[in-house]
C-alpha cells in the first residue's frame, strides 16, 4: 500500500508540473496568427512516413539509422512504461501479461532495444564530447545548448541502465522465488548470469530500486524535456502531422494583400460589396506575435541538429545566416515576450524579433533554395518564415536592399527586372532561322486569336528569356526545336509580363500579386490551358502559386517537354558531336527541390551521346547556384566566397567539359563562375535545350 501511495503522489506531482508547463506554452499559441489545417488523410500518411518510419533522417544513412533505432526503441519501451504505470496505480504485477504472446514480443523488443539504445547513446555522447562535428557548432549554439544535449543523453543512458537492471533482477527474483517469468528478456537473461553473487534476500530489493529508479527517471525526463532541445520527443509527431503539404517552392498567400490588390485593379468593387470593419494587420513578421501558430510550433520542435544550417548555401560560404538560429531565435523571443503579451496584448518591451534577434543581413542572405526545409527531419519550413520577415521589411518599412528596390520599380513600370521597354519583349524572336536557313516566324497568341486559331501550348518566355542576352539564345534554340517538331505553339509577346517570382521571394507581396492577377487575366482571356517555360522559377510560380488567384494551368518545364518528346521517339539525337565531352548537370533549386523534378533533365542528357558525370552534391542534395530569392539582382552578403564559386568549384572537380543547366538564373551564375575561375577555354555552359538543338543539327 505504501508503494502505491508513493507512486500516486509521484505521478500527481509529475502530471501537475508537466501540466503547468504545457499550459504556459499553450498560452503563447493564443498570441499567434491562424494557420489553416486540412487534408487530414494525407497528413496522416506524411506522419507515418516522416515521423514513424523516419524517412528523412536516413538522408544521413549511418547516423540516421542509429537515430531511427533509438526512436523505434523508445516507442516499444513506451508500452512497457504504460505497463509500469498501471502496476503502480493499481498495485498489480505486469498487468499487460494478459496479452500473452503479444506481451512477450513487447518485453523482448523493449529489452533488446534498451541495450541497443544504451550503446547508441554512448556513441552519440562520444561524438558530441570528443568529435568536432561542424553542425553542432555555431553562434546560436551556446554552452547551454551543448550542456542540454549532454544531460539529455546521459538521462537516456540511465533510463536504459535502470530498465535493464529492473529486468535482470526481476529474472533473478523469479528464479529464487520459483515464480514463472512473465515476458521474454533475451538481453537481461544473458546479463543475469553476471549477478548470481547477489544474495536471494536482496534480489527483490534491487528489483524495487531499479523499478523506482526507472519510473522516477521517466517522470523527471518528461518534465525536463519542455525546457530542452529534446522537447522534439513530444513535438515531432504532431509537428510532422501539421507540416505543409504544398511543394517546397510554394509560398502562402496573404489574403490582406489580395483584397487590396483586387481593389486597386477594380476600384468599383469597393462599392459593390458592403463595407467591413477590419483591424489593420501588420504586413509580414516583425515580432513573435506576428508568426503563425505553426511557426511557433516549428520553433518548439526544432531539434537543433543543424542539418538545415549544414546544407544552407549562405552558411556554407561563410555568411551569417543559419536557418537553425532563426527558429531558435523565435523560440527565445516568444519565451521573453510571451508572458507580458499573455497579460496585456499591447505589451511592448521595446525590442523585436527582427534586428534584436535576427539581423537584416541574415534575412537577405537567404537564396530560398529550400535545402534547409528539404533536410529538416521534422518538416520545418524555414524559408517561409524568412520570407515573412522580408515582407515586413519591404512592405512596412521599405527597407529592402537598394538593388531590389530598383528591380521592383522596373517590374512595376516595365514588366521586367531590367529597364527595358515592354514593347521590346519580342525582339528576341527576330532573325531566327531553321537549319536550312529559312526564317522562323514566332506565332503570337493575339494574332492567332484574331484569326480564330488556338495553339496547343503557350511558351512562357519569361523576363530572362526575353531580355537577358545569354538566355535569349536558349529561347531561340528551344523555338527551333518546337518548329522542328511541328508543335502548335504561340507566345504572348508584349502581353507577357514578369511572373513576379523575384518580388514575392524578396518580400514584395503586393507587387507579386499585381503581376500575378494581371498575367492571369491575360491568360484566362485567351483560355490558355497548357504552358511551357524554360524558367524553373516561372514554372514554380505559374504551377504552384497562380492557382491561388484563379490561374489554373498545366505547366510544363522544357526539360519535361523534351523528355516526353524523346520517350515518344519524336526526338532522336544520333549526332556524336558531344561523344568525347564530359557533361555534368547542375540541378536548379526550383525544378528539383521545389518541385521534385530531377529525372527529366537527366533523361534528356542521357539521350545525347556524351559522358555524363555527377557533382558530389546532386539531385536533392544539390547546392544552390546562389541566385534565387532575389540574390541574382543584388550584391551578396559578406562571407568567405560567393555561392556560385563554391558550386562551380564542385563542377570543376568532376573534370567536366560542359556544365549543363536548365534555368536562366543558374546559367548566369555558372557562366560567371567559369569566368571567375578562368576556365572559359576548357569549360562551357549550355542549357539542355541548346545541347538538344545542337545534337539535332538545328
Amino acid at each position: 500500500m505504501t508503494k502505491q501511495i508513493a507512486f500516486i503522489i509521484a505521478l500527481l506531482i509529475t502530471a501537475g508540473v508537466f501540466g503547468w508547463t504545457m499550459m504556459r506554452i499553450i498560452s503563447f499559441f493564443k498570441l499567434t496568427k491562424c494557420y489553416p489545417v486540412r487534408d487530414f488523410g494525407k497528413r496522416f500518411m506524411v506522419m507515418l512516413e516522416v515521423a514513424f518510419v523516419q524517412t528523412k533522417i536516413f538522408r544521413k544513412p549511418v547516423v540516421g539509422f542509429m537515430h531511427a533505432l533509438v526512436w523505434w526503441g523508445f516507442l516499444m519501451i513506451l508500452i512497457g512504461s504504460i505497463d509500469m504505470i498501471i502496476d503502480g496505480l493499481f498495485k498489480t504485477e505486469r498487468v499487460l501479461s494478459i496479452l500473452g504472446p503479444v506481451y512477450n514480443v513487447i518485453t523482448a523488443s523493449g529489452d533488446i532495444f534498451a541495450f541497443i539504445i544504451f550503446v547508441l547513446i554512448t556513441a552519440f555522447l562520444i561524438r558530441r564530447i570528443f568529435m568536432k562535428i561542424k553542425r553542432f557548432s555555431g553562434v546560436e549554439m551556446k554552452h547551454k545548448s551543448h550542456a542540454d544535449a549532454i544531460v539529455a543523453l546521459k538521462l537516456i543512458q540511465l533510463l536504459m541502465v535502470s530498465l535493464l537492471g529492473m529486468n535482470i533482477f526481476y529474472i533473478l527474483d523469479s528464479g529464487f522465488a520459483a515464480h514463472e517469468i512473465e515476458g521474454v528478456f533475451p538481453i537481461s537473461m544473458a546479463l543475469s548470469g553476471f549477478f548470481t553473487w547477489v544474495s536471494p534476500e536482496s534480489v527483490h530489493l534491487w528489483h524495487e530500486i531499479f523499478w523506482w529508479m526507472h519510473i522516477l527517471l521517466i517522470f523527471l525526463f518528461a518534465n525536463i524535456l519542455p525546457y530542452s532541445k529534446h522537447f522534439h520527443v513530444f513535438m515531432s509527431v504532431p509537428n510532422v502531422f501539421l507540416s505543409r503539404l504544398e511543394p517546397l517552392g510554394y509560398l502562402s498567400n496573404m489574403e490582406s494583400i489580395t483584397k487590396e490588390v483586387k481593389l486597386m485593379m477594380d476600384p468599383d468593387a469597393a462599392f459593390s460589396e458592403p463595407a467591413e470593419e477590419e483591424t489593420v494587420q501588420r504586413f509580414g513578421v516583425l515580432d513573435a506575435e506576428d508568426v503563425t501558430w505553426k511557426n511557433y510550433l516549428d520553433s518548439l520542435t526544432c531539434t537543433e541538429c543543424g542539418r538545415c544550417t549544414e546544407v544552407c548555401p549562405a552558411n556554407i560560404t561563410g555568411k551569417i545566416l543559419s536557418p537553425r538560429k532563426v527558429l531558435m531565435d523565435l523560440r527565445a523571443r516568444m519565451k521573453e515576450k510571451g508572458p507580458g503579451l499573455v497579460k496585456d496584448k499591447s505589451y511592448s518591451d521595446g525590442k523585436s524579433l527582427i534586428r534584436d534577434y535576427i539581423t537584416e543581413e541574415e534575412l537577405w542572405a537567404c537564396t530560398t533554395c529550400n535545402a534547409c526545409a528539404q533536410e529538416c527531419p521534422v518538416n520545418i519550413n524555414h524559408p517561409s518564415l524568412i520570407v515573412d520577415m522580408r515582407r515586413y521589411l519591404v512592405m512596412e518599412e521599405a527597407a529592402g536592399p537598394a538593388e531590389l528596390n530598383t528591380v521592383f520599380t522596373n517590374i512595376e513600370n516595365n514588366g521586367a527586372p531590367w529597364q527595358f521597354s515592354p514593347e521590346d519583349r519580342l525582339l528576341w524572336a527576330e532573325d531566327i532561322a531553321d537549319k536550312d536557313g529559312n526564317k522562323i516566324e514566332v506565332p503570337v497568341l493575339a494574332n492567332l486569336a484574331a484569326q480564330g486559331d488556338k495553339p496547343d501550348y503557350i511558351v512562357w518566355v519569361g523576363s530572362a528569356g526575353a531580355f537577358d542576352d545569354r538566355y535569349k539564345k536558349v529561347t531561340r534554340e528551344f523555338i527551333k526545336i518546337l518548329t522542328h517538331l511541328k508543335i502548335n505553339y504561340a507566345v504572348l509577346g508584349v502581353e507577357e509580363s514578369d511572373s513576379g517570382d523575384t518580388p514575392r521571394r524578396a518580400g514584395n507581396e503586393m507587387l507579386f500579386q499585381m503581376q500575378a492577377m494581371m498575367n492571369i487575366e491575360t491568360l484566362n482571356g485567351y483560355e490558355v490551358k497548357k504552358i511551357i517555360t524554360c524558367d524553373p522559377h516561372d514554372y514554380n510560380t505559374l504551377k504552384n502559386e497562380y492557382p491561388d488567384y484563379g490561374g489554373n494551368y498545366e505547366v510544363i518545364h522544357h526539360s519535361q517537354f523534351l523528355q516526353q518528346m524523346i520517350r515518344e521517339g519524336k526526338i532522336s539525337m544520333k549526332s556524336d558531336l558531344f561523344k568525347d565531352n564530359k557533361i555534368t548537370f547542375h540541378d536548379p533549386c526550383y525544378l528539383g527541390r521545389a518541385n521534385g523534378e530531377y529525372q527529366a533533365p537527366r533523361d534528356v542528357l542521357n539521350s545525347i551521346q556524351s559522358i555524363n558525370v555527377e557533382m558530389k552534391r546532386h539531385k536533392s542534395f544539390a547546392l544552390c547556384c546562389g541566385a534565387g530569392g532575389g540574390q541574382m539582382f543584388k550584391e551578396a552578403e559578406k562571407g568567405d566566397k560567393e555561392v556560385f564559386i563554391e558550386r562551380i568549384e564542385e563542377a570543376i572537380d568532376t573534370g567536366a567539359d560542359i556544365v549543363a543547366t536548365a534555368c536562366p538564373f543558374c546559367m548566369t551564375m555558372m557562366t560567371d563562375g567559369i569566368k571567375y575561375k578562368n576556365k572559359e577555354e576548357v569549360m562551357k555552359n549550355y542549357d539542355i535545350a541548346e545541347l538538344v538543338s545542337m545534337s539535332l543539327g538545328l
